[in-house]
């Protein structure tokens, strides 16, 4: 099959800096939209990656994510907001970026092009069968991420890649290849756009309903979440008052003795 560089492709516009700001914006939001119908092509193959990661973490395995630049900061991005919004400690989504941390606030020369480096990364956190790895590039032929895919499918790891061009080296790597493909940028080869934008609703999808699956959340209530200021408290508090029917005052003492709404209500109910 032939790789074609979509997001490398002119843009549908042009004269770009001759517009109104109105025009622009209009312009944009019109290649916005077709980033969701992109996305939803892409369900069964989410659905079938999820389906893996749930079955292994419910083993003890783990998530980890590799991406260089924007998609690298997605993958981190997307990992650190875990913990908080679902209290699973950090150890079970890990987001790796070519580069290292410092590469999240500014570009590192060079460090995506080293296709030994991203499995030297992982090796690190002794990555193994029981866990998952999902590689991310929006242009699909990132070294980095190649390198750590082929690592770890020769080693018996789920594979998954996400890239918004079709057939790309990246995805050849990958047992799973989720590939939005929402066409040229607004500005062209401007992946942080439409490519990036594509990439973060897959994120969203793969660890919300892989928490929604393992139990981290109660009909529709976060109530794992961390406690960490006041507005989630608030939160918590009336998740409790609307379950037990408890004044607020009384739920938010019941939700900060325990620590989560979760563990709130299963400490009342057993009381009653």
């Amino acid at each position: 099959m032939s790789f074609i560089k979509v997001t490398e492709q002119s843009s549908l516009y042009d004269d770009l800096d001759k517009k109104s700001v109105f025009d622009i914006l209009s312009e944009i939001n019109k290649e916005d939209q077709k980033v969701a119908d992109a996305v939803q092509k892409t369900i069964p193959e989410i659905e079938k990656l999820v389906t893996g990661i749930v079955e292994r973490m419910l083993r003890g395995g783990r998530l980890f994510y590799v991406g260089a630049g924007t998609s690298g900061r997605l993958g981190v991005l997307d990992a650190s907001e875990i913990p908080p919004t679902f209290g699973m400690p950090d150890t079970y989504i890990i987001g790796l970026i070519a580069g290292g941390d410092m590469a999240l606030r500014n570009p590192v020369e060079a460090a995506e092009d080293n296709l030994e480096k991203g499995w030297e990364d992982l090796m690190v956190y002794k990555i193994n069968q029981n866990d998952v790895l999902v590689g991310i590039a929006a242009s699909g032929t990132t070294p980095y991420v190649i390198g750590a895919l082929r690592n770890a499918r020769e080693r018996g790891i789920l594979t998954a890649a996400i890239s918004c061009n079709p057939n790309s080296p990246v995805a050849m790597e990958a047992e799973i290849k989720i590939e939005p493909i929402v066409g040229p940028e607004y500005v062209t080869g401007s992946t942080r756009m439409k490519a990036g934008t594509a990439q973060k609703l897959v994120l969203n999808m793969i660890t919300t309903s892989t928490m929604i699956k393992l139990g981290r959340v109660k009909g529709n209530r976060m109530v794992n979440m961390q406690l960490t200021n006041q507005k989630l408290v608030d939160r918590g508090t009336r998740m409790i008052v609307e379950e037990l029917g408890l004044s607020y005052e009384q739920a938010k003492n019941l939700l900060l003795l325990n620590g989560s709404v979760k563990n709130a209500i299963d400490s009342y109910n057993k009381l009653i």
